[in-house]
């Protein structure tokens, strides 16, 4: 059937760039989430590797160099958003100084989530702590006051409330995975269950 994908027969716009296998263009932004909303009454970021660690408050983090970044969004129930615009730190701004031989992570958020992600996933320009989103500061529904960003994986990697990074040496699976989820997440080779 020309012009048209998938099960549910959407239309495909060909002025459109594609989109990884399995997803459809969205204009809203659905909000799913493991749990309710923390109550945040002081945030904090942590950062823990095992040759030290760091902790910074919402005015330090805010002080650190900032980035704008332009780039589309993948969730593993098959939508994508384009185009869409945040601001927020390079998660490599975060680890200079504190060196780690660790070969993974896991992002651990206000209210209990966990997500864990190879480090060769968060360094190297592709993720960053954004609090800001097409302008606006992030709502906590999306996440606010700061999440996680990941967008070249499935968003489950890109850990709402954001509460603190800690390496690790071995891989161990956050909540999302030890639910039957893919251990990384990559959108474009459908990575979506174990």
């Amino acid at each position: 059937m020309v012009g048209f994908t998938g099960f549910a027969s959407r239309r495909v716009d060909p002025s459109l760039p594609p989109l990884p296998p399995g997803q459809h263009f969205e204009r809203g932004f659905p909000v799913l989430t493991a749990g309710p909303d923390p109550n945040i009454k002081v945030w904090e970021l942590q950062l823990a590797t095992e040759t030290g660690q760091r902790s910074w408050s919402w005015e330090d983090f805010l002080a650190l160099p900032q980035e704008d970044v332009t780039t589309d969004i993948h969730c593993v129930t098959s939508w994508s958003k384009l185009g869409t615009h945040w601001r927020g730190v390079s998660v490599d701004t975060l680890f200079e100084g504190l060196p780690t031989e660790h070969r993974y992570a896991l992002a651990r958020s206000y209210g209990g989530y966990t997500t864990n992600l190879p480090l060769e996933d968060l360094l190297g320009g592709k993720a960053w702590v954004v609090h800001t989103f097409e302008g606006a500061p992030l709502s906590s529904e999306h996440g606010g006051p700061a999440r996680l960003f990941v967008p070249h994986l499935y968003f489950w990697k890109s850990a709402k409330w954001l509460q603190g990074i800690q390496t690790m040496a071995t891989d161990r699976p956050g909540f999302w995975e030890n639910y039957g989820y893919h251990n990384h997440g990559d959108p474009w080779k459908e990575e979506r269950y174990s």
